[in-house]
């Protein structure tokens, strides 16, 4: 009787964990990003890096993120990437306005923070994929601004 009941949960774990990593699998071609997608300020072009990242997706949603800052009298293109090598660029939008704190990060004189939110699901992908390492380094994420044309 206990061998029957044990081969049952253990087949079931095993076609649960199958199906899991078979969406899990499909999920970059859902979630890379479409340069032609990607709005833009106007104007001359300039490119930051994240002042901080944090990736912890297994406390859930929102606890994958980069704190940009962005120069006072300059707009941001409202939509960062992070390119992942052999993987592909990742898109999102920045998750609230501008403010000088944020995730005990202090801005610069003159100068704005900005949280750019990570899915959870394609932070879960990238780990499977052994590429934590790369998804927590600064380099890899970008976000794009312009001077303010008055």
């Amino acid at each position: 009787m206990y061998k029957r009941k044990s081969t049952y949960v253990l087949f079931t774990l095993t076609l649960l964990i199958i199906l899991s990593w078979t969406t899990i699998a499909k999920l970059p071609n859902r979630l890379t990003c479409q340069q032609s997608n990607v709005v833009r300020a106007t104007g001359e072009r300039h490119y930051t890096h994240p002042e901080k990242i944090v990736v912890q997706p297994w406390r859930g949603e929102h606890h994958v993120y980069a704190i940009f800052m962005i120069p006072g009298g300059y707009v941001n293109d409202k939509l960062y990437t992070v390119t992942i090598k052999g993987v592909g660029s990742f898109c999102g939008e920045l998750a609230f306005g501008g403010t000088t704190v944020a995730e005990g990060v202090y801005a610069k004189p003159e100068h704005y923070l900005m949280k750019a939110l990570f899915l959870t699901r394609s932070a879960v992908w990238l780990i499977a994929q052994g590429k934590e390492d790369e998804l927590k380094q600064p380099r890899n994420w970008r976000l794009g601004y312009a001077k303010i044309e008055k």
